[in-house]
């Protein structure tokens, strides 16, 4: 995924912000330990006395020096947990505190980008994947089994205990969704649902209704000198994001274009292995009619097919707002 440099250097402050909100903080905490235990304070003095110290030694020829060292550290590294401990602290306290403990606030994870980074440019450039708000609201916390009667409740238990397990196997095992079946039995819901959780584990998740996406391709694929450079770096981030969530595959107008390119992002997608989940009201007979032939062939064969056979949701639960 790509950004311009003003936009990476925007991100790149929020990291130094990090750093020296969370450097603030061990010093706050620092000087409320030395506060209240005293000798907490002498033995930093200490550490720095005796370091100076040996290594006056060392330079000196000592070569006992660095082994006395090691070892008055960890006596008086052990006595600090003893005090941090007695104080009412956790012996952790005083330890650096990052934001994500993966980079340790830098961004970069043996110079590469890390899960943090890529949400963030992500973040930048989508608001959250064009859902933050929604996500907020649909998600496996506000998940409720009220509204399924005894026959859709252990269907519904079964898929949705299958959408989890997705997301916590999702680093290790590449695999595709295609959610499918009427309107109102909760194949967005369970997608963003997968989106919130992904999103916040720190992976680059896209979401497009299939009108927003093949437009988008429209613009990238027949764009003029005018067109913003955005479309370009949207067009790329299609084909690399960690998910990529195509909603309400069917409502775009179908033409040869929108085929073509839907075949190339399955293709090119399944080619680099990055994971896409598909939602769609059309019957597997209905994909297999509007789509070509290599296309169908394509999500039948690489696509978990996954069909909420329930009632439709929106009518149950406005007859039940309604009685109450």
């Amino acid at each position: 995924m790509s950004i311009s440099n003003a936009q990476y250097d925007e991100i790149m402050r929020t990291y130094e912000d990090n750093q020296n909100r969370n450097r603030h903080l061990v010093e706050q905490r620092r000087e409320e330990v030395y506060e209240k235990i005293p000798e907490y304070k002498a033995l930093d003095s200490m550490i720095a006395d005796i370091s100076l110290e040996q290594g006056r030694k060392l330079i000196a020829g000592d070569v006992s020096a660095l082994a006395s060292l090691r070892d008055k550290m960890k006596g008086i590294t052990e006595r600090k947990k003893e005090l941090l401990s007695s104080g009412g602290f956790s012996q952790d306290y005083l330890d650096p505190v990052y934001t994500c403990p993966i980079c340790k606030d830098t961004g970069y994870v043996d110079n590469q980008k890390c899960r943090c980074f890529k949400r963030a440019i992500i973040s930048y450039l989508y608001e959250q994947s064009n859902i933050e708000k929604v996500l907020k609201e649909e998600n496996f916390n506000t998940l409720s089994y009220d509204h399924y009667d005894d026959t859709e409740l252990p269907v519904m238990e079964k898929i949705i205990e299958s959408c989890k397990a997705y997301v916590s196997d999702f680093d290790e095992t590449y695999e595709n969704l295609l959610f499918y079946g009427g309107v109102g039995v909760g194949k967005t819901f369970l997608t963003n649902c997968i989106a919130y959780e992904l999103i916040n584990s720190g992976h680059s998740v896209i979401y497009f209704t299939a009108f927003q996406l093949f437009d988008t391709l429209a613009k990238y694929a027949f764009r003029s000198g005018d067109v913003s450079e955005d479309i370009g770096r949207v067009h790329e981030d299609i084909f690399e994001c960690d998910l990529l969530i195509i909603d309400d595959l069917g409502t775009e107008i179908t033409n040869q274009f929108v085929m073509s390119q839907l075949f190339l992002i399955i293709n090119e997608r399944d080619n680099r292995r990055k994971s896409t989940i598909i939602s769609t009201n059309l019957s597997i007979e209905e994909l297999s009619e509007r789509y070509s032939e290599r296309t169908f062939s394509r999500i039948y064969g690489k696509y978990k097919m996954i069909k909420p056979n329930i009632k439709d949701l929106r009518v149950k639960i406005k007859r039940s707002s309604g009685r109450k």
